[in-house]
């Protein structure tokens, strides 16, 4: 049976970066964030006994990725009580690698997907939970809406849910690509060196009043604390990258400078902040009125070769638009 499902990469307000368990990928903190509407990863997945062997065609992505498809493939099997061999072709609207999250949207797409092409039907949380293993953000790519990554104990308690609709806030993510150039460290890889840093301690036992706070932030709208807690969280993420053994610097020229401009147009009265994930690129966050303000400062810097405005997205879906 072949099945195409899509999925948005999702962009993560408090992030979580190291793990508990690397086998079930369980975090060592939850995480807040929302599905980016501009950005689509569409997978085509196909079970048949014409096929001898797994074929995997990821255009324009990580041929590294293709071991942890099949693995996960064989997940899918496993639940399925299936043998046969699978074909995949999945393709993105946006650059892989970069840091913006690209496996979360391809995992969950996957998961999707595979479960429908395998014949079986799995909740929301089971597919959050199924897709975690694959990539630990794509359990958040599989709601829509305003998610939460629970910080479960187990397997079965670490999966993400919607706590707000996509609707219910008028916030814009403004991607601006400065460069395409895949990132030298994945992030599954620079994970492993979380816990050398020695603030790493420090910012675990702060995560839990982090993320109460800004989900109280979300429901009052309140986006100056807002942008302030979510931007002071990117840059503290960082921190650990850039103090861990051995040190991650995923930034480029691009990057810092525009989180210089972003500071400094919020000092001239324009209310945006940025965020970044693990790569150059970075996310611009704002309210809807000052979108095209924004947009026309970003068209004005060479560093920039291309924005992508996003919404909050609804979460992985199946659709009749097949890849082959």
């Amino acid at each position: 049976m072949k099945v195409t499902a899509i999925a948005h990469p999702n962009l993560a307000f408090i992030k979580y970066w190291g793990r508990k368990d690397e086998v079930l990928r369980l975090p060592t903190n939850g995480s807040i964030s929302i599905n980016l509407s501009g950005c689509t990863t569409k997978t085509t997945v196909e079970f048949s006994d014409r096929y001898s062997s797994d074929s995997v065609n990821l255009k324009d992505q990580h041929s590294s990725e293709v071991e942890r498809i099949v693995k996960h493939l064989d997940r899918i099997r496993i639940l399925a009580g299936i043998t046969l061999k699978a074909k995949v072709v999945s393709e993105n609207n946006f650059p892989s690698g970069t840091g913006l999250s690209s496996s979360s949207s391809g995992f969950a797409a996957l998961t999707v997907a595979g479960v429908s092409a395998a014949g079986i039907s799995l909740s929301e949380k089971e597919l959050s939970i199924l897709a975690r293993q694959g990539s630990g953000s794509a359990c958040r790519s599989i709601p829509g809406g305003y998610v939460e990554w629970i910080n479960g104990a187990t397997s079965e308690e670490s999966y993400a849910t919607s706590i707000f609709g996509a609707e219910h806030w008028n916030i814009v993510d403004i991607v601006a690509v400065v460069s395409t150039e895949k990132k030298d460290v994945p992030t599954s890889q620079g994970q492993l060196s979380a816990q050398t840093s020695p603030f790493f301690e420090i910012r675990a036992t702060r995560m839990a009043k982090k993320i109460l706070l800004v989900k109280q932030l979300i429901k009052e709208k309140k986006f100056s604390e807002f942008g302030e807690l979510i931007e002071a969280e990117a840059l503290e993420m960082h921190a650990i990258m850039l103090t861990s053994t051995p040190s991650l610097v995923y930034w480029s020229q691009g990057t810092l400078l525009l989180i210089k401009l972003v500071k400094k147009w919020r000092n001239e009265g324009l209310g945006v902040y940025f965020t970044v994930n693990t790569g150059q690129d970075i996310h611009l966050i704002c309210e809807a009125h000052n979108v095209d303000k924004i947009k026309q400062k970003l068209l004005e810097i060479p560093e920039v070769i291309k924005i992508i405005v996003n919404t909050p997205a609804e979460g992985a879906h199946v659709t009749e638009e097949h890849l082959f």
